[in-house]
């Protein structure tokens, strides 16, 4: 049997179940999750091998009306992730009620020239008898490629989903080492965890304030040390996130730390800070220090004038 591999993305609003989709599939942790709309911020590849087969999946932004610096990189990311891919798929809340959010995706992916898939997530939530009247009112809006209900939770569909995908992608060696799961460097991995933490730890005003940073990243044979600064753009979130008596920082450090040591396969020591940077959302140059793909490609350029 000849071997497939190519890329997918996995496009949809916020809060639609992208990031728990790729981390299904994959079958390890690639990206954070939280009931938070908008948590992920960067475009996250996870890789699903098998056998027969490596699927690129690639997580993104979830697809919104940009109104910062933040949220303008987001869709930058998410325009990004179109480059290159075989399949591109939207997946929507079949437990919610049609909307402008939705028409405005649906807007979004006719500049996408290949198939896309519509996957109605979280069907697990809702009657079967709902299914079909959603599934006539997407196909008024667009002729998409395949339609599948799914549930990124509890893996349902999904088999059949990853062998619809195999009928539709190139025969291609693998893009990736095949004990491979994931793109991400090490540092943007641990920077992630910890902010998923954080934004499970406060309150509602608190998550999309949140930054976080890893100021040091440092490997010894016995110990990962990691210092990472948590950044929030007023005193009061500050006061939210360290907690009384500094619990929650705690917490979330903790927290962090044991996913750190399993997902790495290290023992680690953490340490957390928390600073005030008002209006960072706004601010370029900290919101430039998210995205790890320009890091990597500031360092690539670095490295090259330092061999020149």
């Amino acid at each position: 049997m000849a071997f497939k591999s190519g890329f997918v993305a996995i496009v949809g609003r916020p809060n639609a179940g992208k990031s728990t989709l790729v981390n299904t599939l994959v079958g390890q942790k690639v990206a954070i999750v939280s009931p938070k709309p908008q948590t992920t911020r960067n475009r996250i590849q996870g890789i699903l091998n098998r056998e027969d087969a490596q699927i690129v999946l690639i997580d993104t932004p979830g697809i919104h009306q940009p109104k910062n610096v933040l949220s303008r990189m987001m869709m930058d990311e998410l325009q990004h992730a179109l480059e290159g891919i075989d399949i591109l798929c939207l997946i929507a809340d079949a437990s919610v009620d049609y909307g402008p959010g939705d028409r405005f995706s649906i807007e979004w992916i006719k500049r996408f020239h290949g198939p896309v898939y519509l996957l109605l997530n979280k069907v697990d939530r809702i009657a079967k008898h709902l299914l079909l009247p959603l599934i006539e009112r997407y196909n008024k809006e667009f002729a998409f490629a395949e339609i599948f209900p799914i549930s990124a939770l509890t893996g349902a569909g999904c088999l059949d989903l990853v062998n619809s995908w195999l009928t539709r992608l190139p025969e291609a060696p693998p893009h990736f080492p095949l004990d491979q799961f994931t793109d991400q460097p090490e540092r943007f991995l641990a920077a992630e965890v910890v902010r998923e933490k954080a934004i499970l730890q406060t309150r509602d005003e608190v998550p999309h304030a949140i930054a976080v940073l890893i100021d040091n990243f440092e490997e010894t044979p016995k110990l990962l040390r990691i210092r990472a600064t948590i950044y929030v753009e007023r005193e009061g979130q500050k006061g939210i996130l360290i907690g009384k008596s500094g619990e929650a920082i705690k917490k979330i450090g903790t927290a962090a730390r044991k996913e750190l040591e399993f997902v790495l396969g290290a023992k680690i020591f953490l340490e957390l800070f928390v600073k005030v940077q008002s209006n960072w959302r706004q601010n370029s140059t900290l919101v430039r220090q998210l995205d790890w793909h320009r890091q990597l490609e500031q360092l690539a350029q670095y490295q090259e004038a330092e061999e020149g």
